[in-house]
């Protein structure tokens, strides 16, 4: 393990990043981290706090144990994300994939929302898919050929969205299905996660 629980490849990127930040303009991010803290994939949210807030990052939270953090930084999404790949997957010794979206983009997918009326009526059924590339034009077509038991599924505001009627726990879209039809790997939170992290960053619609 790295001192201070921060791999070396950060410290050598602290090291080059000049420490004068306040002249510079802050951006919020939201990340979140794909099938952790199942099986032994274990990732506890303070030592992820710790560790983000190592690679150079401020005002760290994280939201429940499925991995969802925001903070703010410098850079781009894009950058970002690649940074905690690397670090957190070399912290915790297993493949950890991260999707970092700005705060500025949140509302946009809350009220792309396409499901609003079941929404309301089972937050934990409506769930917002992430994914690291854009998915596919016909992600959302493909996806709902092997939807069943109303399962609807919709393209969205820049992300792919289910309704899972009977339940996420009953239904035979498996990540590795939903993942091969995006085109890329992707990760979901049901629509109070959502708002949740939304209303986090300031930025609830």
């Amino acid at each position: 393990m790295a001192a201070l629980g921060v791999p070396r490849h950060a410290r050598q990127r602290l090291a080059r990043t000049p420490q004068k930040r306040q002249h510079r303009r802050m951006t919020c991010f939201i990340a979140l981290l794909r099938a952790i803290n199942v099986g032994k994939r274990q990732v506890p949210m303070a030592e992820l706090r710790m560790l983000v807030t190592g690679l150079g990052y401020g005002d760290v939270q994280s939201h429940v144990a499925s991995g969802n953090l925001l903070f703010s930084g410098e850079g781009s999404a894009a950058d970002v994300e690649r940074t905690l790949d690397a670090a957190i997957s070399e912290r915790f010794g297993f493949p950890v994939e991260t999707m970092v979206r700005t705060a500025d983009q949140w509302p946009l997918y809350v009220a792309a929302n396409p499901f609003p009326r079941e929404s309301e009526a089972a937050p934990n059924r409506v769930l917002m898919l992430l994914s690291k590339a854009p998915p596919t034009p016909d992600a959302a077509a493909r996806i709902a050929e092997r939807a069943q038991a109303g399962e609807i599924v919709r393209a969205a505001g820049g992300a792919i969205w289910i309704y899972y009627a009977d339940g996420v726990g009953r239904s035979k879209l498996s990540p590795v299905f939903i993942d091969r039809m995006i085109g890329s790997p992707a990760t979901g939170r049901n629509i109070s996660t959502v708002r949740k992290l939304a209303a986090m960053a300031g930025v609830a619609a």
